[in-house]
């Protein structure tokens, strides 16, 4: 039981030597559960690809300046929006007509080499955003356009926004836009956490089955789908659960004195010529530089048609 201020208490078996009756014990803060870690899939995959980078984003405060935007994080942004809003529509709307007004309205400008980079960006995202929807029913049945979805575990209280969400024969599927890198295909689908996340929580938000993850990948026109079991995605959540405890482990030691860097080690590679703190990690600092439009420089110009 527990008191109005909410200490919990216990009925002690020792009688008590004035009344000669059970009377309630304290508890210690031992036998407290513990809290749940609460996060996202992008939150647990920073961790996962360098704790260092975790600790910037989630820890120090205040945070260590980033550095400039990046154009390809701009464009996703842009054509994730439009798409949402795209579905926001009257069904009746929903044809390609409404796009360049979508686009234009939703359109970061950011990070971007210069203003002929841009426009040609910008014809390029509004041309893979007329063939997807050409090839989608506009009736579709939705069971949510970037819908946040949640669930707890016994170590975990998860929350994640899913791009989409389909009604298909009384299951839901997840599906995840993506506009940069190609060569997507089912192992990207099956080993994505985040998907598999969203899955776990989807299910049980929408009390009905949701196995079925896909990566659409806008500029190629490709879907790389995998169908999960109920196995694969409880070995995702364990994963997810094991990076959660490795994080509470470090921010444990960080506040018992370890220094920052020994309990957020760097993790350098590929992904160093890429990162927001690249200016104040020593090992970021000795990566390739990357300009911030490189990426959208190498993304296909147009999709693939059959």
């Amino acid at each position: 039981m527990s008191d109005r201020a909410g200490t919990i208490w216990r009925v002690s078996r020792t009688p008590s030597p004035r009344r000669g009756k059970d009377v309630p014990e304290q508890l210690g803060f031992d036998m407290m559960p513990e809290r749940l870690f609460v996060c996202t899939p992008s939150k647990l995959s920073s961790y996962a690809d360098c704790p260092r980078r975790y600790r910037h984003t989630y820890l120090d405060r205040p945070a260590p300046q980033k550095g400039p935007a990046w154009a390809h994080n701009s464009l996703g942004a842009s054509v994730h929006t439009a798409l949402r809003n795209w579905w926001d529509l009257p069904v009746e709307r929903r044809d390609g007509t409404a796009l360049p007004r979508l686009l234009r309205a939703t359109w970061v400008r950011e990070g971007y080499r210069d203003d002929e980079q841009e426009r040609a960006v910008y014809e390029r995202a509004l041309g893979w955003l007329e063939a997807y929807t050409a090839d989608l029913d506009p009736e579709l049945e939705l069971l949510g356009v970037e819908r946040t979805v949640a669930a707890k575990t016994a170590v975990l209280a998860l929350s994640g926004r899913a791009d989409r969400i389909d009604a298909r024969g009384g299951e839901a599927v997840i599906v995840d836009y993506k506009t940069g890198r190609t060569g997507l295909d089912t192992d990207d689908a099956r080993g994505s956490l985040a998907l598999a996340l969203y899955a776990f929580a989807a299910e049980r938000v929408f009390r009905r089955p949701c196995r079925r993850v896909e990566l659409h990948h806008l500029p190629t026109g490709t879907v790389a789908a995998h169908e999960h079991t109920p196995e694969s995605i409880a070995r995702h959540v364990s994963r997810a659960e094991d990076t959660a405890r490795d994080i509470v482990a470090a921010e444990k030691a960080l506040a018992d004195g370890t220094p920052p860097d020994e309990a957020f080690p760097t993790r350098p590679g590929s992904l160093c010529s890429w990162c927001d703190f690249r200016r104040v990690c020593p090992a970021g600092a000795e990566a390739p530089v990357k300009e911030t439009w490189a990426a959208v420089e190498t993304t296909p110009t147009g999709p693939i048609r059959a």
